[in-house]
């Protein structure tokens, strides 16, 4: 994948690594669209990018793991993305943000959900 996503360098952690990878496989066509118009607006793509922003989520929104993650780590994405809507010219200085919501992603059980998921 050509970007990944702001700040996810350090998204070497195994849930949100598969979370990614989940998303990756499964909304390969709205991540590129959605990364794209983020990268071709970078100081008005809150608001440019919103619809796409939307088409991501709804097909991400589906999947067991990414809704575990969700559930289980909604205050810290939340704060990440009060983040970035307040620093939308200077989206890496929401470093400390992302590195919370990927060490919540991390610790979630997803023993669970991927017993419930079956072998796709």
């Amino acid at each position: 994948m050509k970007y990944d996503c702001l700040c996810l360098d350090t998204a070497s952690n195994s849930n949100m690594q598969a979370a990614m990878e989940i998303s990756a496989k499964y909304c390969y066509k709205e991540l590129e669209t959605y990364g794209s118009c983020v990268a071709s607006n970078p100081a008005t793509w809150q608001q440019k990018c919103h619809d796409l922003k939307m088409k991501v989520s709804q097909c991400t929104s589906s999947h067991p793991v990414i809704q575990k993650i969700r559930q289980d780590c909604s205050a810290e994405f939340g704060k990440f993305e009060q983040c970035l809507n307040e620093n939308q010219n200077t989206p890496t200085s929401c470093s400390a943000h992302i590195t919370r919501f990927l060490g919540c992603a991390d610790s979630v059980d997803l023993s669970s959900v991927a017993s419930d998921s079956g072998s796709e």
